[in-house]
């Protein structure tokens, strides 16, 4: 049997076949860029199924081929792969994440408390945590492969990686975000913020690795936010946020050995992936 060199990612095997890449999304949990023991079962074909979706509706190329296991190499045809993986071209990455604010939370929230900028920008006094912002902001980040992304500057951003290509990107990102903000709108649901990312495919731009998932997005009911914010209360989002509050909630330090998740924080983590799942699944 044909072996394929494998790169073994915190939550995901990336087997590479040559000029395509087999994405395989394991149920491995993360948080704070460190892997939990525990497993959170079904977690990975979710995943897999709300990229596939986004990948087949989005506006621009991806790198996206196939999710059915008859396009797969033989080896990967079988149960330990089947739903949660995903055949993709192989793409030379742009080693930054592209993400988009829709609302200020978590690092740029902090950021605004701290220096009342985002992104080194500035950004009108007095924006509460949670409130959306009146357009969405592109805020990139440095990916590091060996600990945590480092979020830049778009000054910092246009000096390492060139201006136009910045600016490419930023627009790409913010087409993306208020294309998915709009069709989530219709099932009630508000986008706080996504991180995109991107590679070259000759000289064409496309976009790659997973994408508004609730691993890589803020997503709130709507009736939900809104009472929030009225009642000056946390917002409940419908993605992992419940487990990163839970892990604020006890202290710990953010660094290995991650503490045990107790099974109702991760039925409530897959109650909140499954949710989304329905609702992106019946976007057009």
């Amino acid at each position: 049997m044909e072996q394929y060199p494998v790169y073994r990612g915190k939550v995901r095997n990336v087997y590479d076949l040559g000029d395509q890449l087999l994405l395989v999304a394991s149920d491995r949990f993360s948080a704070f860029d460190v892997v939990f023991q525990e497993r959170i079962p079904g977690k990975g074909k979710i995943l897999t199924e709300i990229a596939a979706h986004w990948f087949t509706i989005l506006p621009i190329p991806s790198h996206f081929i196939s999710v059915h296991p008859a396009d797969f190499p033989e080896q990967f045809r079988n149960a330990d792969f089947e739903g949660r993986s995903m055949l993709v071209q192989k793409a030379k990455r742009i080693d930054y994440e592209c993400v988009v604010r829709g609302a200020l939370m978590g690092s740029g929230y902090k950021e605004y408390a701290s220096s009342g900028t985002l992104a080194g920008s500035p950004l009108p006094a007095g924006i509460r945590q949670g409130e959306l912002l009146s357009n969405p902001v592109f805020t990139p980040a440095r990916k590091n492969d060996m600990g945590h992304d480092e979020n830049i500057s778009i000054v910092q951003m246009e000096k390492e990686a060139g201006r136009e290509l910045t600016q490419k990107l930023a627009s790409l990102s913010i087409e993306l975000f208020q294309f998915a903000a709009q069709r989530l709108a219709t099932e009630g649901i508000i986008l706080l913020d996504t991180k995109f990312e991107f590679g070259w495919i000759g000289e064409e731009i496309i976009l790659i690795d997973e994408v508004l998932t609730p691993d890589s997005s803020r997503f709130a009911f709507k009736n939900d936010y809104e009472k929030a914010i009225q009642q000056g209360q946390q917002i409940p989002t419908l993605d992992k946020q419940v487990v990163r509050d839970y892990l604020e909630s006890i202290a710990w330090d953010k660094n290995p050995p991650p503490p045990p998740l107790p099974k109702e924080i991760v039925d409530r983590l897959m109650a909140r992936y499954e949710t989304m799942k329905e609702k992106i699944l019946c976007i057009t």
